[in-house]
């Protein structure tokens, strides 16, 4: 049974103590990492710290107003968001809505504003996908009800997707899904023989250009690649080297200074290992840990079956993209930039983040969940 009393103003303290400690430390670390690279392009090493702690005050408003929405709204809404998120996949290849970056078109740019739809694109299929298991349930194990019609809904995401291209967003969209479906009681039998015309096709995109070829091989041995393909992963190394134990320092960091690619974004990990060392590395694992570990717990005790398989959803989001982001700055994955949760520079990550803590909290204060 639904719960339908109002939620009174709480916030689930075990959820919000470690995203606000990420988030404020994660403007920090932006500052750190990026005073160089700022003070060189626009004569000011403040421009990503002012703008990253905007998103920081809007990310935190958004994740207020998240947990005062009820998650019944989502459940009766799932196409809109689906449909939002084809929209604004669509929208980024149309030229002169769509912003270039790096070679590819992942961003919307109106005006000074930049969003990146694959970010919501995530939120949006976890969204249906709880609503269709849910409605669903009793049929789920029939290949034509409970598997095909949501692997057809991921397909034209990945669709769009593929057209910008970013792949990485792809493969999270794909575990996400997986992850779900298998939650949600779809046969193994099928979830297990969906990765057999996967592994050929992924085979093939691999092999299909040189650079990601050369990107798997720096991958074996970055060091033997370590003035092209493997500079990124050998720069992020040497970070992790030099910080040892207890780092040099806030600040003090080396690889920063024009070595580390990205040091803002997608290798802030590497900056922090180098300037606070393994003891901070751990406490930022030790953090993100806690917000799992309350995500789960919640997804468990979740008192219906949307509720429950939204939080799993949301969860298992957040902790693909900590495992993604981590495991490239530590070598133990191909290199792909991917924003790290309330840590890496960015709006579009931080809001979705954000949003995503906040729906956790109304799910647990509505489902009268104990700390």
């Amino acid at each position: 049974m639904e719960n339908s009393q109002k939620t009174p103003f709480i916030l689930d303290t075990a959820l919000l103590f470690p995203t606000l400690l990420l988030t404020g430390f994660g403007v920090v670390m932006v500052y750190s990492a990026s005073s160089a690279i700022s003070l060189d392009k626009f004569q000011t090493d403040f421009y990503f710290l002012k703008k990253q702690g905007i998103f920081a005050v809007m990310g935190i408003l958004a994740m207020i107003g998240a947990r005062f929405v009820p998650y019944r709204f989502y459940r009766n809404n799932p196409y809109l968001f689906l449909g939002g998120a084809i929209f604004l996949l669509s929208a980024v290849i149309i030229s002169g809505i769509g912003h270039k970056a790096g070679g590819a078109a992942r961003w919307l740019k109106l005006g000074p504003i930049s969003f990146q739809p694959s970010e919501f694109a995530r939120i949006a299929m976890i969204i249906y996908l709880a609503y269709s298991l849910e409605k669903k349930k009793d049929r789920i194990r029939e290949a034509f009800i409970g598997f095909i019609p949501h692997v057809a809904v991921l397909g034209m995401l990945i669709c769009l997707t593929m057209l910008q291209p970013d792949f990485g967003s792809i493969a999270i969209l794909a575990a996400i899904t997986w992850a779900m479906l298998f939650a949600g009681g779809v046969r193994l039998l099928h979830l297990i023989g969906s990765l057999i015309p996967f592994l050929p096709a992924l085979y093939i995109y691999m092999v299909s250009a040189d650079y990601r070829i050369q990107r798997l091989k720096s991958f074996w041995d970055p060091w033997q690649y370590h003035s092209d393909e493997g500079y990124q992963i050998v720069h992020s190394l040497m970070a992790f080297g030099t910080g040892g134990i207890w780092g040099t320092g806030i600040g003090q960091g080396f690889q920063k200074l024009f070595y580390l690619p990205e040091p803002h974004t997608d290798f802030i990990f590497s900056v922090i290992g180098e300037e606070t060392g393994l003891i901070g590395v751990m406490s930022v694992i030790f953090l993100y840990g806690i917000i799992l570990w309350r995500g789960f717990k919640i997804s468990v005790e979740a008192s219906g079956r949307f509720e429950s398989l939204l939080a799993f959803g949301l969860t298992v989001s957040m902790g693909i993209q900590i495992c993604i982001n981590t495991g490239v700055s530590l070598g133990l994955l191909p290199a792909k930039g991917l924003a790290l949760p309330f840590l890496s520079y960015g709006g579009s990550s931080m809001l979705m983040n954000m949003i995503t803590i906040g729906i956790l909290m109304n799910i647990k204060a509505s489902n009268g969940i104990k700390e």
